[in-house]
């Protein structure tokens, strides 16, 4: 793809590394020359030391035939701006990020899409590292429902049952599903069935409507969550 990035600061730093990686055509835009000079010595890339919210920059970028851009800057007057101006000249796709959380339903409104304050979900991530400490990795839906990776202990009470076994003792009640399971790290994931029996050691990919609820990782034989 042919992406243009707008920041080279924390968050477009990492990103232009990944992009570059991954084999695209990658452009970025930064006002600050100390920056910008950084990156274009680290990275594979076009760097554009000028001001992104004007158009003239975004055009010298080639934003008008670019597949994506990103805005990753500190401030979200500036994010809006650009993205605006990029879809001005018809950017497919155009991402940004949203520091304040009042602001993403503005982001919306002009159709952009967006990712909230990463340094907020660092830290959410963080603290449910130690609140839930047997939960692998989660992502929240909505205001209570979650998708997390959990692994099964051996005296837990769904070890070595199917699941219409564990459906029937109760184990699986409301909307709580076994969506994935990952065996001794090998292979492919398992797409679970009625007859798909748990073991000890699974990692399963399970979907909660009430999040993962101290109430619902003990199922998994981790009772640690409660305190």
């Amino acid at each position: 793809m042919y992406i243009v990035i707008v920041g080279a600061g924390d968050i477009g730093d990492p990103l232009t590394e990944i992009a570059t990686n991954g084999g695209n055509e990658v452009v970025v835009i930064e006002r600050d020359e100390e920056r910008a000079e950084r990156i274009s010595g680290e990275y594979d890339c076009l760097v554009i030391n000028d001001d992104a919210t004007s158009k003239e920059t975004l055009e010298d970028a080639g934003a008008d035939r670019a597949d994506a851009l990103i805005s990753t800057t500190d401030q979200d007057a500036t994010n809006v701006m650009v993205c605006l101006l990029a879809q001005e000249l018809e950017v497919p796709d155009v991402v940004s990020v949203v520091h304040d959380p009042e602001h993403m339903n503005l982001f919306r409104q002009i159709g952009v899409n967006t990712m909230q304050n990463p340094q907020h979900l660092i830290a959410e991530y963080l603290y449910r590292a130690v609140k839930r400490p047997s939960i692998v990795d989660f992502m929240r839906i909505g205001e209570e429902a979650e998708v997390f990776e959990i692994t099964v202990e051996r005296d837990a009470p769904i070890t070595g049952k199917t699941l219409r076994e564990a459906d029937e003792a109760g184990l699986l009640e409301g909307e709580l599903l076994v969506v994935a399971i990952e065996r001794d790290g090998e292979g492919e994931p398992i797409t679970p069935r009625g007859n798909t029996r748990i073991e000890a050691g699974d990692l399963l990919t399970v979907y909660s409507s009430k999040g993962a609820t101290p109430e619902v990782t003990d199922v998994f034989g981790h009772t640690e969550d409660h305190s």
